[in-house]
């Protein structure tokens, strides 16, 4: 089981859930706790066929995605980072999960988008009030990193994140 990562404030039942997660010290403390939020969203999410590698494809300027290579979940399955242009095609059908870096609103949405009716699970890093229909959004502050889920964004997915997930700051 993974030790606790993240503490929920729930705004309200409709609006995206925020979570975060303070930064520990340390040159690459951003890069170090987006993996930890992104391999802690990875763990709790099941795709409807299981996946080995977990694919997960970065698109866009990712400013703060510098340790998302090398990760490998708890049961043993490596996590592969696959890089992909963001004004080239909108490829995803390689993908598992799609973490947007930072693109216009308009392009993230096209890439949301892409994903609709794939069993593909999206995080964008660079929009706070999840405009880009993402299911999960990054928040980077001082101090910490949050992220916001948009439950209606999960809901339409054909991936599944587990209840679990809301209760991690609950778990001993």
């Amino acid at each position: 089981m993974l030790r606790p990562l993240l503490s929920w404030v729930l705004a309200s039942a409709m609006a995206p859930t925020l979570a975060g997660i303070p930064l520990q010290g340390g040159e690459d403390r951003t890069a170090r706790a987006t993996a930890q939020i992104v391999t802690s969203i990875l763990e709790y999410t099941r795709w409807p066929t299981p996946t080995n590698p977990v694919q997960l494809c970065v698109v866009g300027p990712a400013l703060h995605a510098g340790g998302l290579t090398g990760l490998v979940l708890s049961d043993g399955r490596p996590i592969q980072r696959i890089p992909l242009p963001a004004g080239g095609p909108l490829t995803i059908q390689n993908c598992d999960a799609l973490y947007i870096g930072r693109l216009s609103q308009d392009q993230a949405r096209r890439w949301t988008a892409a994903t609709r009716g794939a069993a593909v699970l999206t995080i964008a890093e660079d929009d706070p009030e999840c405009r880009s229909e993402a299911m999960f959004c990054l928040l980077f502050q001082p101090g910490s990193l949050s992220f916001r889920l948009s439950i209606d964004a999960v809901a339409r997915s054909r991936v599944r994140v587990d209840p679990r997930v809301l209760r991690l700051a609950r778990e001993p």
